[in-house]
């Protein structure tokens, strides 16, 4: 149910092969070694897993041999590095003991020991590489490179890696050619990723191998559970609340230097007025602390430093970005403060749909990105932020304009607190089970929805995606088996259908307790949760009653796609006031739809973009002729353009809207200019949080599957109008009068 943030889901190896920032060399001689702390969480987290994980009795101590093959896959995920002689090595030195060695010992040695030798491999190959890029190469030979390799083999032997590496340098040098850059130009960009790759190698530290090396031990026993260290557990705090206390402002790495890329709005930083977007951080000094320089100092030491508690005051050297003189400074002080994520809250909006009169039809969308939970800092009841509680909020502002129907969107929202997915569905239906939740020990627990009182009563939707997961899928479920909404969408949500727990390391073991050292966590799952009729979620996700064409179908995001996966089952039925809704009701949206879907130029739209991903995605192999990637290159920027063009088109007929946001107006974010040839966001720029929040105020352009949600809403109401087209007392999609407190 609890959720990992997606950023924390990047592979090292995905981390590092994606940076294209400034140079720099890495460390030839450091070892690393566990902390006695770290040494009792690693035996800590494999207690845990064998008495409290929900899947315990399937994993054996010989499955954990499992973890050195997965964790060289992360670290090396398009298997360019390591060959396969480290695979059978590694696997012959450290697999048999894996078990004993963390379970007993808390021994991790096995990670630092495989990183070790990929840390060499990386070195070496990208030495290699630099001499590769002075050489002649030729770019017209029928060749072809495998672009993705994340299911390939490492290379067998160190030609076949040579050879590897040659292509993958043409592929390389290509992509840079056809963004009409000269040959020089393309080996030179070509050499400044790896040497970013070789700096970000040299800044991994010891914990953050050991984090990647015991999550894989957990995702042994299901792909939700995972081990956190104290830097990702206080990030993981972060995104469930919104909040954090620091400055607000987004950091970026430029040249060694910290700089300014974003002011948050409503921030310290933004209300002292005293720091721009460009400007250059030079030293950080705590109260009554002497500067520490922050130069060439790795970006999340940075954040660390700036961020404390709510009400203490930091001291930043600044270099002003508009300064003519590069020695000019500038001295800071910002009282850290509770820096609101806003927009990343629950927001709404209200369409105007053409009715079958002609008359426009006024109804509301609730976007929700997460299924959030209060924050610390609020202080009164009325105060307090949560989905449940904020989507009441717009609930009522949206009836205050007048909607006539209501559509919930929960696309790309991957879960959060079960509690709030209680609340929530219960904002739509009367007091009655929402779920059921079974233990290991096969126990059922229901968990009802006690409030009487429906916020909302009138036609609805929801709109879900393959994105949408656990809370998503346990309120879309609730809703369709209370026959309470119309469920529009993919061909099916996600499928996640367990429960996590997050337990502190400090809070099970008496020694970190007393300990002033941070300490870790672990996210294990614990149950597994069923619908008010008893079916799971697992794994085939919410059946959506209306179907929509989506690229989503052709993406490997379902539960299903991901080891280690719970299976699907179903228990008993809850004692619930509630069924499906009536085919006499479903049909006829249905088929209103698959009519629209038949003939709206909108659908056609969406199909040849489906069309498109389809056919690309199928093409494993990349040509590294230069004029036959042009040609392809040239073929597929003219249909980009043509998409466009029609996009732009389909724009001019998208529903008016008039926007709900919650707290204080979002102005745009303060940007810094970007640099011609600066690094994208994915390059290293960073945040306090690590998170990136998008303050955009617009609804998307083309937005094909809310516009046709709107629609079936919309068609809903009409139907309404026709009490013999009625299957219960009361109209299609509304809550019974007779059940309202």
């Amino acid at each position: 149910m609890i959720r990992i943030p997606d950023f924390r889901r990047l592979s090292l190896g995905a981390l590092l092969l994606v940076s294209l920032a400034a140079a720099a060399f890495a460390r030839t001689d450091l070892k690393f070694s566990s902390s006695p702390t770290l040494t009792t969480e690693a035996r800590t987290l494999v207690q845990l897993l064998e008495q409290a994980h929900y899947n315990r009795e399937a994993v054996r101590s010989t499955d954990y041999a499992e973890v050195i093959p997965n964790f060289m896959g992360d670290l090396d995920g398009q298997r360019l590095f390591f060959l396969a002689s480290d695979k059978a090595a590694f696997a012959t030195q450290h697999g048999r003991n894996v078990y004993w060695n963390i379970s007993a010992l808390g021994n991790i040695d096995a990670a630092y020991d495989i990183f070790g030798v990929y840390e060499k491999r990386v070195q070496t190959r990208i030495s290699w590489l630099f001499d590769e890029l002075k050489k002649d190469v030729d770019l017209t030979a029928n060749e072809s490179y495998r672009f993705d390799r994340t299911k390939a083999e490492w290379p067998a032997t160190p030609a076949a890696a040579d050879t590897l590496w040659r292509q993958r340098v043409k592929f390389e040098l290509i992509a840079e050619l056809m963004n009409k850059k000269s040959l020089d130009e393309a080996r030179q960009t070509v050499r400044k990723r790896y040497e970013r790759m070789l700096k970000n190698l040299g800044e991994i530290e010891g914990i953050d191998v050991a984090e990647l090396f015991l999550s894989n031990v957990a995702r042994l026993y299901d792909p939700h559970s995972t081990y956190f260290s104290s830097t990702t557990f206080e990030d993981f705090g972060i995104q469930m609340k919104l909040e954090l206390v620091g400055i607000g402002a987004v950091l970026g790495i430029e040249d060694d230097y910290c700089i300014v890329k974003e002011i948050v709005p409503g921030g310290p930083a933004d209300l002292s007025k005293q720091i721009k977007p460009n400007d250059k951080i030079i030293t950080v000094a705590q109260a009554g602390a002497e500067p520490v320089e922050i130069i060439g100092m790795k970006l999340r030491h940075i954040v660390e430093q700036i961020r404390g508690n709510k009400g203490s005051r930091v001291t930043l050297t600044i270099q002003p970005a508009d300064a003519t003189d590069p020695s000019t400074r500038k001295i800071v002080t910002i009282t850290r403060d509770v820096v609101k994520l806003n927009s990343a809250r629950a927001h709404a909006a209200v369409f105007q749909v053409p009715g079958a009169d002609g008359q426009n039809v006024p109804l509301g969308v609730i976007s929700l990105p997460s299924f959030y939970g209060p924050s610390d800092s609020a202080g009164a009841e009325a105060d307090k932020t949560s989905a449940s509680k904020d989507v009441a909020r717009l609930i009522e502002q949206l009836k205050g304009a007048g909607i006539k129907g209501l559509v919930l969107d929960l696309r790309h929202n991957g879960g959060g607190f079960l509690s709030e997915a209680i609340d929530l569905t219960g904002l739509f239906v009367p007091k009655g089970p929402v779920v059921q939740v079974k233990d290991s020990a096969g126990e059922i627990q229901v968990d009802r929805d006690t409030n009487p009182t429906v916020a909302y009563d009138g036609p609805l939707a929801v709109l879900v995606d393959r994105f949408s997961a656990s809370a998503s899928e346990i309120v879309t479920g609730a809703l369709q088996n209370y026959g309470r909404a119309i469920i529009v969408g993919d061909s099916s949500t996600h499928g996640k259908g367990s429960v996590q727990t997050v337990l502190e390391m400090r809070n099970l073991v008496p020694q970190l307790a007393r300990s002033p050292i941070k300490t870790g966590a672990t996210k294990i799952t614990v149950q597994k949760y069923y619908l008010p009729n008893g079916s799971s979620t697992q794994l085939k996700g919410v059946v959506p009653d209306i179907v929509l064409p989506s690229v989503d179908e052709f993406l490997p995001i379902g539960e299903a796609s991901l080891p280690h996966a719970l299976a699907w089952d179903e228990i008993p039925t809850s004692n619930f006031d509630g069924h499906p809704l009536d085919a006499r009701i479903v049909q006829p949206l249905r088929a209103a739809s698959q009519s629209r879907q038949a003939k709206l130029e909108e659908f056609l739209y969406l199909r040849k973009g489906v069309d498109w991903y389809k056919l690309h995605q199928n093409q494993k192999q990349v040509s590294l002729n230069l004029e036959v990637r042009r040609q392809q290159k040239t073929a597929d920027d003219a249909f980009r353009k043509a998409i466009d063009v029609e996009k732009e088109q389909l724009a001019k007929h998208d529903f008016p809207y008039r926007e709900f946001r919650l707290g204080p107006p979002l102005p745009p974010r303060i940007k810094a200019t970007k640099k011609p040839d600066a690094a994208s966001p994915a390059d290293g720029e960073d945040d306090e949080t690590e998170l990136s929040t998008d303050a955009s105020d617009a609804y998307a352009k083309v937005d094909v599957p809310l516009r046709e949600s709107l629609r079936v809403v919309n068609d809903a109401i009409g139907l309404g109008k026709n009490q013999q087209a009625w299957a219960d007392s009361h109209a299609p999609l509304t809550a019974a009068l007779e059940r309202k407190g």
